[in-house]
């Protein structure tokens, strides 16, 4: 608390200090621009912290009663130019708390010390003739000669004193902070429209694209840090549930080809202000402020940065508002993942192109868009993963640092060439270039199962649940891939663990009645692959795991009529060659099976390179010739 009986000339809160003899508002040594009324405002809150001074005061202090102002107006201006100063939020204040209708309250710890006055020289004949005073005259002039000169190299921060000597006061003050995982949370959109949330979770994915560039953090991923769009919860719960040490939070404000970005970094643990700024720019420089932001937080937090990672934060080049208006635009849509907005992404993207053909991201999340289509099987795989390759390369013409471009690279090599040695070179390509990027490790991880390598895709899956714990689909992946490896425990285990992140999503279903399937469990089996084809109902793997069902069960005329249903819907749209195989498989009926295994492969199929390996439903044919000659034709390693 502060001595209230001493009263205190210097009051510094987090990295501010107010400074009330020369009234004057320093950030870090700088001086923040802020003068009369919120000043004096700030001035008051300081000088009574965690206490409610009430707008009456406020009042009676700053405008007496025979002042005529519209009080209200001048009093909310003051708080929100005193804010702005500050970098606070009002839904989540660091600093000024309201409490409607009555005041406010300024709820960061506060210090404060008195400002001791240098001895005034006496003057005259009698200060001349008396030694002692004279030489602490002397010794006191000498003093501020000094104490000026030293102001003048902090001032100028000439070989970074300044820098220095803030840290290291508060180093006295405070213990020195770990900081080695972060989440940057959902910036908040003060445009108010709607129509804008894009470009504020733009900037959200694009910093923390930045900072996953840095090998020594940690860096949550973007699926598990959009739950907390809007939340009210405390930033230390937040911490606790992504287990991270620190958190970026902001604002994002745009108008017309003009942005103002602030960013708060906190110590999450504790509460801790760490650092804030805010930037205003033009939209053209978009790329270099990124850097400049991620940059300016991985100093503030003292992380190992490395020379070529100091490079790829950011860009340097200039973009076309537009292009990347349209990027945004398409991400924001990918992130969807549903076909409907996939073909809105696709249009994004290429309008992105158009406007930019030099802008690399906007050619790499149009690969995206192609693999996932071929993926999830909403496209044949002839028709789009020659697309995205051809997309993926351009990209990387342009950019050969861009991690997605060559994880999409990877995804076309893994899924539809089968070229499993180039498209792990890719995958660890691109996890060199972002270690955080969970995309690629998700997807490195199944290549690594598809080669026999469950070890090693055990341990990359469970690295992308941490980057991203709140992605069902991950842990869903890495349950997928212990079924596949046999461990039918372990992968119970991460359903359960994935059902807690979202316990309405179909893969988690899939995969348990699959496991339930091999152990024998058939009816929980039915019940799961029928709650997961309601879950996601169409021509997907859950039907597939509701007709297995039927045919290990030997109810083998429910089996062929769900055979028969995707046969007539393939007439129309893509169904996977590989899910119809599976169920002759389980049907006993080898024949057809290799039949569709065979269209599987002229089709180029995902999924066959998926399960022909390992998945438990051919091992009835893993014997027959026929099935060794696949293998070999597809590259697999022996």
């Amino acid at each position: 608390m502060i001595d209230t009986h001493a009263r205190p000339r210097l009051l510094r809160f987090s990295v501010f200090e107010l400074d009330l003899r020369t009234g004057e508002l320093r950030k870090q040594g700088l001086k923040v621009k802020l003068h009369g009324q919120p000043f004096q405002v700030l001035a008051m809150l300081l000088e009574r912290p965690g206490e409610l001074v009430t707008r009456e005061e406020i009042r009676a202090k700053l405008w007496p009663g025979d002042t005529f102002i519209d009080f209200e107006h001048s009093v909310n201006s003051s708080i929100k130019r005193l804010r702005e100063a500050l970098g606070d939020d009002p839904a989540t204040p660091r600093f000024i708390e309201t409490l409607p209708r009555h005041g406010y309250r300024f709820i960061a710890p506060v210090e404060g010390e008195a400002m001791q006055e240098l001895p005034l020289p006496t003057t005259g004949t009698e200060a001349m003739q008396e030694s002692p005073l004279r030489r602490h005259w002397v010794v006191a002039a000498a003093g501020a000669l000094v104490v000026a000169v030293v102001a003048v190299l902090f001032a100028l921060n000439v070989a970074g004193l300044r820098v220095r000597v803030l840290r290291a006061g508060r180093a006295v003050r405070e213990p020195p902070l770990q900081i080695q995982s972060l989440a940057v949370l959902p910036f908040e959109n003060l445009s108010h429209d709607p129509e804008q949330e894009y470009f504020a979770d733009g900037m959200t994915e694009e910093l923390i694209t930045n900072l996953g560039k840095i090998s020594a953090l940690r860096v949550i991923s973007r699926t598990s840090v959009m739950q907390y769009k809007r939340t009210r919860k405390p930033l230390p719960q937040i911490a606790r549930e992504l287990n991270v040490d620190a958190i970026v939070e902001g604002t994002v404000q745009r108008s017309e080809n003009r942005m103002r970005i602030t960013a708060n970094l906190l110590h999450a643990p504790t509460d801790r202000h760490l650092w804030a700024e805010r930037y205003e720019r033009d939209l053209h420089d978009v790329l270099a402020l990124q850097g400049e932001v991620a940059r300016a937080i991985a100093a503030e937090i003292q992380i190992k940065v490395t020379p070529n990672e100091q490079l790829r934060i950011g860009g340097s080049r200039q973009v076309n508002p537009e292009a990347y208006e349209a990027y945004l635009r398409g991400r924001y849509q990918w992130n969807m993942r549903t076909e409907e907005s996939l073909e809105k992404a696709t249009e994004y993207f290429q309008r992105a192109i158009d406007k930019d053909p030099r802008y690399a991201p906007a050619y790499a999340g149009l690969a995206d868009c192609y693999s996932i289509f071929g993926d999830n099987g909403f496209r044949r795989p002839r028709e789009v993963f020659p697309q995205a390759r051809t997309a993926a390369m351009r990209a990387l013409e342009i950019d050969p640092t861009l991690a997605e471009a060559h994880t999409s690279l990877g995804s076309v090599m893994k899924a539809y060439e089968w070229d499993w040695a180039g498209a792990e070179r890719e995958f660890r390509r691109a996890i060199e270039l972002n270690p955080n990027y969970s995309t690629a490790r998700q997807f490195h991880g199944e290549l690594l199962e598809s080669v026999g390598r469950y070890e090693e895709a055990v341990a990359e899956l469970k690295r992308a649940c941490q980057l991203d714990p709140f992605a069902p689909r991950v842990y869903g992946i890495l349950a997928w891939i212990l079924y596949l490896a046999r461990r039918y425990d372990e992968g119970m285990e991460e359903i359960q663990k994935g059902l807690e992140v979202d316990p309405d999503h179909a893969i988690f279903f899939y995969v348990r009645g699959q496991i339930y399937l091999q152990k024998g469990m058939h009816e929980q089996a039915l019940a799961d692959s029928r709650k997961a084809e309601g879950l996601l109902p169409g021509p997907y793997y859950p039907r597939l795991g509701l007709l297995r069902g039927y045919a290990v069960l030997g109810r083998k005329r429910e089996a062929l009529k769900g055979v028969d249903e995707l046969k007539e819907i393939s007439k129309h749209r893509y169904v996977m060659p590989t899910s119809l195989a599976l169920v002759y498989s389980d049907l006993g009926d080898k024949q057809q099976a290799f039949g569709w295994l065979e269209k599987a492969y002229e089709e180029r199929d995902p999924w066959l390179g998926l399960t022909l390996r390992s998945e438990p439903g051919f091992d009835r044919l893993r014997s027959d010739p026929r099935f060794q000659d696949l293998l070999r034709r597809m590259n697999f390693p022996p």
